[in-house]
């Protein structure tokens, strides 16, 4: 009998180990490309530990202004697409921990690889639909409508 119970707090603590892993991954969707970059990929759970100390981050989103707008981000960033990672290097500070950020991380997984070549410090990369399913709030712009055309001023009577 003490052997069954001490199998069943075994299992136990075998399974809530697995499910507090599981909590801090993201998992992969079933149309999603593997992950194949060296930076890790945050999690909502472990993103949100490094937001307990905004001081020492910076973001860096990688997506078009459309994606932003779109999707939604987090509310204080560096837009640098990712195309135009290269020549943006000196104005990215190297004193800051970066989390990159794109839609599904994949972009942002790129650039951090990148960045971390070049001697920045990467703390990992974000995905903002990844952040959000995992119950995380992410922040929407509503994009200002279009200003009206100006209309011509009369012509000046004769």
């Amino acid at each position: 009998m003490k052997t069954l119970k001490k199998l069943f707090v075994f299992a136990v603590l075998l399974l809530s180990t697995s499910f507090a892993f599981a909590a801090d991954t993201v998992a992969p969707k079933a149309d999603e490309q593997p992950w194949t970059y060296k930076t890790q990929r945050l999690s909502r759970v472990q993103l949100d530990k490094l937001l307990g100390h905004p001081e020492k981050l910076l973001f860096i989103d990688v997506r078009r202004p459309d994606e932003v707008s779109k999707v939604g981000g987090f509310p204080i960033y560096l837009s640098v697409q990712a195309k135009s990672i290269e020549e943006s290097l000196d104005y990215i500070p190297k004193g800051r921990t970066i989390v990159t950020v794109s839609n599904r991380a994949h972009r942002a997984g790129a650039v951090a690889d990148f960045l971390s070549a070049h001697g920045y410090k990467v703390a990992g990369a974000v995905g903002t639909k990844d952040y959000e399913e995992q119950g995380g709030t992410v922040t929407r712009i509503a994009v200002p409508a279009p200003k009206p055309a100006a209309t011509p001023a009369p012509a000046a009577a004769k």
